[in-house]
């Protein structure tokens, strides 16, 4: 025979179901502003995230070609005064096509032999300060977020 249980009455439930019910009223509402604060705290950061690492690439793609250009240019002057205006122009037209300014840019020019020589080569290498988006940049306070540089070489025609 199996022992009898004590027949439980809904007395005993009612109290509990009145607790939970009370303290799920004190919270309605709630999951919709820790969803949007939560939201917001984790979306920002990933949003800045991306938007560095856009700036970091069109950093990157603004050095290679500026390199490249100015090298190609300078190969291909007159003289060597005009060679270096031509390099630099390259260079600052190149950087502010990604939305970079000339003071972000250092310009390093170099031949091997005499400059503009047939065989000879040229080698410009050009780096540029990348500064964190959305922040004003201010003397003293160093925004740049990494600092690129590219190398390009170019050999001055033998016939020209």
């Amino acid at each position: 025979m199996r022992p009898s249980r004590p027949e439980s009455s809904g007395a005993c439930r009612f109290p509990l179901v009145r607790i939970v019910k009370g303290v799920a009223a004190r919270e309605a509402g709630s999951a919709v502003v820790e969803f949007t604060f939560l939201g917001l705290l984790l979306l920002v950061p990933v949003v800045y995230l991306v938007l560095t690492v856009g700036q970091l690439q069109g950093g990157s793609f603004a050095v290679v070609g500026a390199a490249d250009q100015a090298a190609k240019v300078y190969a291909d002057a007159e003289t060597a005064e005009q060679a270096d205006l031509r390099a630099r122009q390259a260079v600052m037209l190149a950087v502010s096509d990604f939305g970079f300014s000339g003071e972000q840019v250092l310009i390093d020019i170099a031949c091997e032999g005499v400059c503009l020589s047939p065989a000879s080569s040229v080698t410009v290498v050009v780096e540029l300060q990348v500064p964190l988006p959305l922040i004003p940049t201010m003397p003293g306070i160093n925004t740049s977020v990494a600092s690129l540089t590219s190398t390009a070489t170019q050999i001055v025609e033998r016939y020209g």
